[in-house]
């Protein structure tokens, strides 16, 4: 080979290289640590909840029926909770120091104290209890519950005062597959996914009045995934088939933007320092930018696992956590990213 074909060749490598590394320096997440989970058996996890002061974060493994407690300054498992029966939501309140887990096949919120993670007490609900949505202000706990599992045509979502660990009443949706619900700070409204309709529900939660039904666009289905930019007036929605992100007016309901988007995502974090969305799914985790309330594009695709469809955004740490279930060779584990600028 001749002396300028070698040039070329170092050329065109160093050149490969460099926009490989250039690439990966403006990564919109970057793998810091790995949290390993021993002892875990194949099932899925479902959701995270941060206790930032305290350097905690919760996370529920549903099939394994344990709460893990992970400290996020050594990034270790440093206590579990066992024999919580499919533990999905989890809501940690501060300044009782109690955490509050959903149990879906115990029908119950599940108190704990969350020092000494002694269980208190319990408040019942229908089976199936699953997903949460918390509002500051009130103190007020939104429960979905019911419908499949309980074989009724409706579901419920129990609304509870956390301060008296009591059940206050129902809110009746007619389907009976409900997933994500999000409220709205400046106003009475909170949003929820009716999955078994395709469509978002609009319900005000001082009255428990249905306000509207925003049908998603047809052949959009499985909508399970939730966020909201609520100053822009965006709510965000993802369906499972086929996998989409789907952007509404938070107004009116009309769609705004569609983009393809990883399948089986179960959480999904709107970053609004850097106006990114975090969607967690099978096999990658999509990053979305938002180039403005209308705009939006695919920034990168992170490699994922199987299954590693549970994951939070915390902005205070300026970290993202992924948990990856057992499967086949693949230990059970958090991945922890920093949110690169």
């Amino acid at each position: 080979m001749k002396r300028t074909h070698f040039v070329v060749l170092a050329l065109s490598i160093a050149l490969a290289v460099g926009c490989k590394a250039n690439a990966e320096d403006h990564a919109p997440l970057k793998l810091v640590a790995t949290i390993p989970l021993p002892g875990l058996h194949d099932g899925d996890f479902d959701h995270f909840a941060p206790d930032v002061d305290g350097h905690r974060l919760f996370l529920t493994g549903e099939e394994n029926e344990k709460v893990l407690v992970l400290d996020t300054s050594t990034n270790q498992l440093i206590h579990t909770i066992d024999d919580v029966k499919a533990p999905h939501a989890i809501l940690f309140r501060k300044d009782l120091k109690k955490l509050f887990v959903v149990a879906g096949d115990a029908s119950a919120v599940q108190v704990y104290d969350s020092d000494s993670y002694k269980l208190l007490e319990e408040i019942k609900v229908a089976i199936d209890a699953d997903s949460i949505a918390y509002d500051p202000a009130t103190h007020y706990l939104y429960v979905v519950n019911g419908g499949r599992e309980a074989h009724t045509p409706y579901s419920l979502i129990s609304v509870i005062d956390t301060d008296k660990s009591k059940k206050l009443r129902d809110i009746k949706i007619d389907n009976d597959h409900v997933e994500a619900i999000v409220p709205e700070k400046s106003g009475p409204r909170m949003f929820c996914n009716v999955t078994g309709k395709s469509a978002v529900a609009v319900v005000n939660r001082k009255t428990s009045a249905i306000l509207a039904t925003w049908p998603l666009p047809a052949g959009d289905t499985a909508n399970v995934a939730m966020a909201f930019d609520e100053p822009d007036h965006r709510l965000f929605v993802v369906t499972r088939k086929p996998g989409k992100l789907i952007v509404l007016n938070s107004d009116n309901g009309k769609v705004v933007t569609s983009l393809p988007a990883v399948g089986m995502v179960d959480d999904m974090s709107y970053d609004a320092k850097h106006k990114r969305l975090y969607l967690a799914g099978d096999g990658a985790l999509d990053v979305f930018e938002q180039k403005d309330a209308d705009h939006y594009a695919l920034l990168a695709k992170v490699p994922g696992a199987f299954r590693a469809k549970t994951g939070t955004l915390v902005p205070e740490l300026n970290r993202y956590y992924l948990a990856v279930p057992h499967h086949e060779n693949q230990e059970a584990e958090v991945r922890v990213y920093e949110v690169q600028p």
